[in-house]
């Protein structure tokens, strides 16, 4: 998969995408970076880290969130997407389901639409993504988890976003899918489908697995955000194990090391 100017060999490996809230309210770092110092600073410090792409988002999508107007959300991510563009060599992908603020961001640099809402939310973000020829990662996401078979509906709907992407002329090279931890599903739904993570697998596309310092971490082991490394760590090893591309995490350092320990078992 191609990536901007990057081949992503998503067969063989794992790589790490390294989260950039430029928010005030994200459920785990709000406010630490939404000044552009700092922004560029952590970016710097995820880079050195061993990140492999780094994931900006100006609207946090955490449980009970607002919907930020199209113009807020582009003041907050346009300058530090142009900024990270021109500072750094390394992929830039857009957290947005939102075609207006995908479009600006796609001006800015961003090599990549982060969908939460695979294509279901915005009807013209297939038609952006594909005429600019960026690459995706489309999420699965309900507005609540009403579910008769929990994994074939959670397949049954990312197939529907794969439909609209193919009806909007999205180049199947271009997508990445993600299962949605901790969107429109309960803390067993979450459980399950990192579980069955193989089960994605059926669509031929690589898998994008985002469990970091989720609910469902929390609720395991009963520990607050700032306490939930070493759960996000295991579930990053079983997305090595289970085949995932890419994994999406604040603590870019330790994840990088546990998706090469893992790497090295596996391929021994």
């Amino acid at each position: 998969m191609k990536i901007g100017q990057k081949e992503f060999d998503t067969a063989n490996h794992t790589y790490v995408m390294g989260i950039l809230n430029v928010t005030p309210d994200s459920f785990s770092d709000g406010g630490k970076w939404n000044h552009m110092d700092g922004a560029l600073f952590h970016t710097e410090e995820m880079i050195e880290a061993g990140a492999d792409i780094i994931d900006i988002g100006g609207e946090s999508t955490r449980p009970g969130y607002s919907i930020l107007p199209d113009e807020e959300e582009a003041e907050r991510v346009i300058p530090v997407i142009e900024a990270v563009k021109k500072r750094f060599d390394i992929p830039v992908s857009l957290d947005t389901y939102k075609s207006a603020v995908a479009l600006q961001g796609i001006e800015a640099g961003a090599d990549m639409i982060n969908d939460i809402w695979g294509l279901k939310y915005d009807d013209a973000m297939g038609s952006v993504i594909a005429k600019s020829g960026v690459a995706c990662c489309l999420m699965h996401n309900r507005k609540e988890p009403d579910y008769g078979n929990y994994i074939n509906d959670l397949l049954s709907d990312l197939e529907e976003t794969l439909e609209i992407a193919a009806r909007a002329g999205i180049d199947r090279e271009k997508i990445c899918i993600d299962p949605g931890v901790g969107f429109g599903k309960t803390y067993e739904n979450n459980l399950q489908i990192i579980n069955k993570l193989e089960m994605l697998h059926t669509f031929g596309l690589p898998v994008l697995l985002g469990t970091s310092r989720k609910s469902v971490i929390g609720l395991t082991l009963n520990l607050p955000v700032t306490k939930r490394l070493e759960g996000t760590l295991a579930t990053t090893v079983i997305g090595v194990m289970k085949g995932a591309a890419f994994v999406r995490v604040h603590d870019v350092k330790e994840n990088v090391l546990a998706v090469r320990m893992a790497e090295a078992v596996l391929h021994s």
